[in-house]
């Protein structure tokens, strides 16, 4: 089985895929009499196709223990998919690029609190996977009509650790 070595995330590492949320590094600028500052445009949100919106779901995910066997990526053809969580704990980001043939060999990274991602419309990526403990997430995807879904399952699994 091949191994894939889990690597920091960072905007440089995860620019292919999409975007990470967080504030360090980010445009930002006071507001509310200067209460409060907001670290703003983080991640492109998007949402094509029939009666297509934005939606925010919650959801709360069990943990995974590494080494974990990958057998299978999805992708959303037709929204992004960002997820933001509500504890310090870590998660797992799997994502694969396109080859024409389906998706590639997969990488993998490991936030650090105070991360979340955007994955872009039709990026490949892994299912999510919360590390240390049970976790909240923000979800902020698409709605609308139309099939937003689609599965692939690796001849052979990875390994990552």
């Amino acid at each position: 089985m091949k191994v894939i070595e889990i690597q920091p995330l960072t905007r440089a590492t995860f620019a292919p895929f999409g975007d990470v949320i967080e504030m360090e590094g980010a445009r930002n600028y006071p507001i509310n009499a200067g209460k409060c500052v907001r670290y703003h445009d983080l991640a492109q949100v998007e949402a094509i196709g029939e009666e297509a919106r934005t939606m925010i779901s919650w959801l709360r995910g069990e943990p995974y223990a590494l080494p974990l066997e990958l057998k299978m990526v999805e992708r959303h053809p037709l929204g992004s998919q960002a997820f933001v969580p509500l504890s310090s704990h870590p998660f797992l980001v799997v994502a694969a690029r396109e080859t024409g043939y389906g998706p590639s060999e997969p990488v993998a990274f490991r936030t650090r609190p105070g991360q979340g991602v955007n994955i872009w419309r039709n990026v490949w990526h892994g299912i999510l996977t919360p590390l240390d403990g049970i976790s909240d997430f923000i979800v902020i995807d698409r709605g609308g009509k139309g099939v937003n879904l689609e599965e692939h399952f690796y001849e052979e699994p990875f390994l990552i650790r």
